[in-house]
């Protein structure tokens, strides 16, 4: 039994791939008609982006809350103005005063599993951090 290869090469040659175009189309409007009932949208109105600095403020939220609770994966140590304020984490968390988000710096390192703070002056760094509820 001999293989005729000359022949089976042409017919190759001979195929060209056809692609239906009208089940792809159907798919993909299907999952973005999907996505976009599934999503939610919210719009957020920008009052001033030049004066924008990144930070909540105490007015965004709801309530009357006082420290606002700061999560990290795996968070180990919080430095509150050079002080070592570990102590304070709980279930990998810190409680943090809304005057220390307004007026100090917060800065997060994710990696380092540490959140380095630097209180307003005048607040102890007692008052800055708390355990959260």
């Amino acid at each position: 039994m001999a293989l005729d290869i000359k022949t089976h090469r042409k017919k190759i040659k001979g195929n060209k791939p056809m692609i239906n175009l009208v089940p792809l189309i159907d798919i993909l409007f299907t999952l973005l008609i999907f996505v976009v009932v599934t999503s939610t949208f919210s719009s957020t109105a920008i009052e001033d982006a030049g004066t924008a600095t990144g930070k909540p403020n105490a007015t965004d939220t709801s309530g009357d809350a006082e420290y606002f609770s700061i999560p990290v994966a795996n968070l180990e140590k919080v430095i509150v103005n050079g002080q070592d304020m570990s102590s304070m984490i709980r279930n990998h968390a810190i409680g943090v005063h809304s005057r220390v988000i307004d007026e100090g710096e917060i800065n997060i390192r994710p990696r380092d599993r540490v959140i380095i703070i630097t209180a307003p002056p005048g607040m102890s760094p007692e008052q800055a951090v708390h355990p959260p509820e």
